[in-house]
């Protein structure tokens, strides 16, 4: 159960070396280099081609409908921040559009993710805000009911702590915790070193059947090649 009416103004937000080191990596190396977990669900998609972003999450929980929390959210923000925005219940609404762009990014935020409806797209596309949505609605909203503002939610699936790593780019939204960065960063970094060596094999020719010794296995398995 989500508490209502709370803005906490203080987070520990993850360490920037770390972040900036995420930044580095796509969205399928970090997952996959933190134990394949931390991921949005696929519906989350980007409101314009190309948009991506790394930052620390400052979390706002909206009611249906109703945007009030996000103009709450905005003062929260600080430079390198994700606003990472939850609904209490399943909605598709506008509730964004290019005039909160325009103040989120006059706070330093790097960009939205919001389990809901945006609008505005081409402004947000002019203005190289990027935004990940559940959905691109041009249905308004009312400002009228209390959420809350870094308070931990659950945005299309995923757990997210105030000053969790959030990275987002054409292939989803993974979540890092915060106290984890270093370490995700650290064998992101290793992973896409080996994806290299394993690159360069296969424009090599070599096959995945002999990279990943899979013959064996398979022939183990039953599997018979007829000529």
């Amino acid at each position: 159960m989500y508490e209502l009416g709370i803005v906490k103004r203080n987070i520990v937000r993850a360490d920037k070396a770390a972040v900036d080191k995420l930044s580095l990596f796509g969205v399928a190396t970090i997952h996959e280099a933190m134990g394949r977990v931390g991921l949005m669900k696929p519906y989350m998609r980007p409101a314009y081609n190309g948009a991506r972003m790394c930052g620390t999450a400052v979390t706002i929980l909206l009611q249906p409908g109703d945007n009030w929390m996000m103009h709450v959210g905005a003062e929260q923000l600080q430079p390198g921040d994700v606003a990472v925005a939850a609904c209490t219940t399943d909605n598709a609404d506008g509730f964004f559009g290019d005039l909160l762009a325009t103040s989120f990014k006059a706070r330093g935020a790097k960009g939205l993710i919001i389990d809901g409806g945006v609008r505005d797209v081409v402004e947000l596309e002019e203005m190289g805000f990027p935004v990940f949505s559940k959905a691109i609605h041009a249905k308004g909203t009312i400002k009228a009911t209390l959420g809350s503002v870094n308070i931990p939610v659950v945005c299309a699936g995923a757990l997210v702590n105030p000053g969790d790593v959030v990275v987002a780019d054409v292939d989803g939204i993974v979540v890092v915790p915060a106290a984890m960065a270093q370490k995700v960063a650290d064998a992101a970094e290793k992973r896409e070193s080996f994806e290299g060596e394993k690159r360069a094999k296969f424009e090599a020719g070599v096959l995945g059947l002999d990279l990943y010794k899979m013959r064996e296995p398979l022939a183990a398995l039953g599997l018979k090649y007829v000529d």
